[in-house]
Parts: structure tokens; sequence; C-alpha cells
């Protein structure tokens, strides 16, 4: 069964992130590569996504579509990128789920 895994940043992690001195940053992306590493086997595809201030954002609701830059709504957390993974059940993911080790939140969502 495939499911969507998105990494949840909050704005405090965010702050903890910057406030680290480089070698403990270093090590935080370190663990996150090698989580990643870990689980090759199960995930199809990955991607980092670029810092929310870069969104641009289309809508479609009205007789024209609007552009505007910015994300689709301001809030005190963000999706900073998503995984992929084929496994064989929810509790399988809810397992590769708890052992990410960066941003606090996780949202779980089967592909169909």
């Amino acid at each position: 069964m495939k499911y969507v895994l998105m990494f949840i940043e909050t704005e405090q992690f965010a702050r903890q992130l910057e406030e680290m001195g480089e070698l403990e940053q270093r090590q935080a992306y370190e663990a996150v590569g090698r989580w990643f590493a870990d689980h090759a086997e199960v995930i199809t595809h990955h991607v980092h996504l670029a810092p929310v201030h870069t969104a641009t954002t289309m809508r479609l609701d009205g007789a024209e579509p609007i552009v505007t830059d910015g994300p689709y709504m301001e809030g005190k957390e963000v999706v900073s990128g998503f995984a992929e993974v084929e496994v064989a059940d929810l509790d399988e993911v809810l397992k590769l789920a708890r052992s990410w080790p960066a941003c606090p939140i996780v949202e779980i969502r089967p592909v169909s």
C-alpha cells in the first residue's frame, strides 16, 4: 500500500534548528540522511520543499485565476517536505513515521 508522509515543521522547531551551532545542525541533517538511507527499500520518492515564503498560490474558484505570492494560508506549521512510501499496511507506516528524526509532526495519507 502506498502512503505519503508529510513532514510538518513548527515555528518552535525552526527556531531550535536555527539556534543550533554548526556541528549540531550538521548532526541533525545527517540523522535525516540516515533515516532516508535506512528506509530506502520502502521510499519510492521524496523531496524537501523550499521555504514557505517562496510559495506562489493560484486560486481557481473565481471567473479568472488569481495568483498571489506566498502560501495558501499563513500558519505556525508548514509542510517542509514529503516522502512517498510503499509498505504492507498502516501499522508499518506508523512504525516508520515514529522513527522520523526531524520535524515534530508527520501527517500520513494513503495514496489512491
